[in-house]
């Protein structure tokens, strides 16, 4: 098996979904007492967080740079970003290490795809709904996005980062969720994407009466193709 390089803690609670979903199909796959060869370097969500809200990509870059380096000297044969918000620095990421950087957007693009669908909504946190690596890319795939209005984009990001974030999952924000993707689909989204790592805590596909993609179980599926390869 190859070993596969993680980046997590953004936040701790997603990246131990990560671990169970990538060690839970090797198992599935393999049998026995099979589970993958795994390095985890966990970031410190609080300072990943606080630079976000000052908008010091540059900062961030250098930290995700620096953990995607010492994947590599531990010999990781390919790298994942366990968020999908700091994708938006991926490309940066990619360029320090020859070792391949498994996109997020690419295993999300391919479920897609897949279900013969072309629009969907698009839930995450206010930097991937708002801004457009995650749009862009899908994008370059056929596929197209939408978002909430102003005050769901404020309500999902809320949700996310006061509660998710914090292992809250409380019925009042599951049923406001619920109503975000009903009101994708009345916009024409065909299908949703939980284009934040957190959101599968409270959300599960299908919800809403939307097909949904659930973007953690995907890139850690798409790990999972890499390392039994």
């Amino acid at each position: 098996m190859k070993k596969i390089g993680l980046i997590g803690g953004m936040s701790w609670e997603s990246t131990a979904l990560y671990y169970q979903h990538i060690n839970r199909e090797v198992a599935r796959r393999r049998g026995g007492l099979h589970s993958a060869p795994l390095q985890l370097v966990s970031l410190n969500f609080q300072e990943i967080a606080d630079l976000q809200k000052q908008g010091d990509w540059a900062r961030m870059t250098e930290i995700l740079q620096t953990a995607a380096r010492q994947l590599a000297h531990s010999g990781a044969e390919a790298l994942l970003i366990c968020t999908n918000t700091m994708h938006r620095i991926a490309p940066q990421v990619q360029a320090v290490t020859a070792v391949p950087l498994l996109h997020i957007a690419d295993a999300t693009a391919d479920a897609v795809l897949a279900a013969g669908l072309s629009q969907v909504g698009l839930l995450g946190t206010r930097f991937t709904m708002e801004q457009a690596f995650m749009r862009d890319h899908l994008a370059a795939r056929g596929i197209q996005c939408l978002v909430p209005e102003e005050p769901g984009r404020a309500e999902v990001h809320r949700i996310i980062f006061e509660e998710l974030c914090q292992g809250q999952v409380l019925a009042a924000s599951r049923q406001n969720l619920i109503a975000q993707v009903q009101q994708l689909g009345e916009q024409g989204a065909q299908g949703v994407i939980l284009g934040c790592t957190e959101l599968t805590m409270s959300l599960q596909p299908g919800d809403g009466g939307l097909p949904g993609f659930d973007t953690t179980a995907l890139h850690a599926m798409a790990a999972v193709n890499f390392c039994l390869s």
